[in-house]
């Protein structure tokens, strides 16, 4: 219960704390209605927690309440795919997310690589295991997100600019 509930406040503080930056620097860069948006990533960029799921969704936990909603609603641009999931790893942004990327995507927002780093196993580790397990736990998953993660993301940002060149691609990161 706890360990959900973190996720749920870590999600949401994530979504609201976003929102200003990104909104600001898209919508000063460009006029919103020539944007076509793809919002990829994980549970951070679907909005896991916030509530207010699109039904459609299923398992991904797309929220109404997420921050691509959010700036899609307050910037109406051209064209908007959402296809963030819950859970997602880097491969699954490549393999299963940016179908709707091509030449005439303007933006790009993706958050992805913390559930290949395992955070929330660290999470549940943390809060279930005592402190010992939890340290091995963080070392773990600093090791992979130093050594291995970084070769992931190149790949999943090589993927977007592949399939669209014109795009500003805006990275999100986690809270600390």
């Amino acid at each position: 219960m706890r360990v959900s509930r973190f996720l749920t406040i870590s999600a949401t503080v994530a979504a609201l704390l976003a929102l200003p930056a990104f909104t600001g620097t898209a919508a000063a860069s460009t006029d919103a209605a020539a944007v076509n948006y793809v919002a990829v990533g994980d549970s951070y960029s679907s909005g896991l927690g916030a509530g207010s799921y699109d039904s459609s969704s299923g398992d991904c936990k797309r929220s109404n309440r997420a921050y691509p909603v959010l700036w899609k609603n307050a910037n109406s641009p051209a064209s908007f795919h959402f296809t963030a999931c819950s859970g997602a790893r880097t491969t699954d942004v490549v393999n299963n997310q940016l179908g709707p990327v091509n030449s005439a995507t303007t933006l790009v927002s993706v958050s992805v690589g913390g559930n290949d780093a395992g955070f929330a196993d660290v999470m549940t580790t943390c809060v279930l295991q005592g402190e010992s397990a939890c340290v091995r736990k963080s070392e773990e998953a600093r090791a992979y997100a130093r050594n291995t993660l970084p070769g992931r993301l190149n790949t999943v940002y090589n993927a977007i600019k592949s399939k669209g060149p014109n795009a500003r691609v805006v990275v999100l990161g986690y809270p600390r």
